[in-house]
């Protein structure tokens, strides 16, 4: 695995009106790798992948995508440049068609190996739901295709924003069983998740915030349970310190 980094965060700082919501976090994201950022509710995750996927403006600090600075570029050009986002919630169209929104997808797409065949070949369901308005279809399945729209533009970098919320844990593990063959297409994933020993199971590297900062970074095989849990809580008495 090639020690520079395809993506870096440097002393990034965000804030949402007074509030600031991100405190001088800095991450490095190695091709190939898996990245999960962790942290309990209000812990800054979701606003960190929606500033670096250009859908928040920071106070400070740079994001830089294969060493060049992206900081100031728009969410689309950031899409062209290879970071997609499968955004919390999902965020489908609802009145189109799942073939619909994957083409929504496909506006921004980079050359690459995926497109609808392949995404409806790594979801199968699609093939023959492809005509099926989103709404009409259940949460897992909702998930599946936000994913798809975002390979569909080729990314280098797939930003995954909680993609466990609301799922049964069956259908949970049918969307991070297809990882390894999106992994195998060249993509790097960076994503936010609640649910820790899901994503100590998949990520290869993992940070934690808490309040908006860094309470621990390493491999997740280099922490405790407890020090995982003392760095989530902001536990007192317990080194959680971590360092890449």
């Amino acid at each position: 695995m090639s020690e520079s980094p395809l993506l870096e965060v440097r002393d990034l700082t965000v804030h949402h009106g007074q509030l600031r919501a991100v405190s001088n976090v800095s991450l490095r994201v190695r091709p190939g790798e898996v990245y999960a950022i962790i942290g309990a509710n209000g812990a800054g995750k979701s606003t960190l992948l929606r500033t670096i996927a250009g859908l928040h403006h920071p106070t400070s600090g740079l994001v830089l995508l294969d060493g060049t600075n992206v900081t100031r570029l728009r969410a689309e050009k950031r899409a062209t440049a290879g970071i997609s986002m499968v955004p919390e919630g999902r965020r489908l169209f609802p009145s189109l068609s799942l073939e619909e929104n994957l083409k929504v997808g496909a506006s921004y797409a980079r050359r690459g190996p995926w497109d609808i065949p392949a995404v409806m070949e790594l979801f199968p369901f699609m093939k023959e739901r492809r005509g099926q308005k989103t709404a009409q279809m259940s949460g897992g399945e909702q998930q599946q295709v936000a994913i798809g729209r975002a390979l569909v533009a080729n990314p280098r970098v797939l930003l995954l924003d909680e993609v466990s919320l609301g799922l049964a844990p069956l259908i949970l593990q049918r969307i991070y069983d297809v990882l390894p063959r999106i992994l195998a297409s060249g993509v790097t994933v960076l994503l936010v998740e609640q649910d820790v020993a899901q994503a100590r199971r998949v990520a290869s590297h993992m940070q934690c915030l808490l309040e908006g900062r860094t309470t621990l970074e390493g491999r997740p095989s280099e922490f405790t349970s407890e020090q995982v849990e003392a760095a989530y809580f902001g536990l007192a008495g317990h080194n959680a310190g971590g360092a890449r």
